[in-house]
């Protein structure tokens, strides 16, 4: 029997802005829908990269978590968006 540990899609979500922002700082990744589309937070080169997930034309990379929240996302920039679906976070 295999024991492997997940988490509920209620443990994923975060609760703050603030808690969203320390998991990105310190190299969180994130995989989450909004609007229907899956997106992907990642952390290549020491940069900040954020994309439709599986479409590498819509990547864009940044320096710091403010910079990555005023990404557009379905229309909808980041620090606006509060109540997406988290697929999967690492901290």
């Amino acid at each position: 029997m295999n024991n492997i540990l997940t988490n509920s899609k209620y443990e994923d979500k975060f609760s703050t802005i603030s808690e969203f922002k320390w998991c990105i700082d310190d190299g969180g990744e994130v995989e989450f829908i909004w609007k229907g589309k899956p997106y992907s937070i990642t952390h290549p080169d020491g940069k900040i990269s954020i994309s439709e997930a599986y479409k590498q034309e819509t990547e864009s990379v940044y320096n710091t978590t403010d910079e990555l929240l005023e990404y557009m996302v379905g229309g909808d920039r980041l620090h606006e968006v509060t109540q997406v679906e988290v697929l999967c976070r690492t901290i």
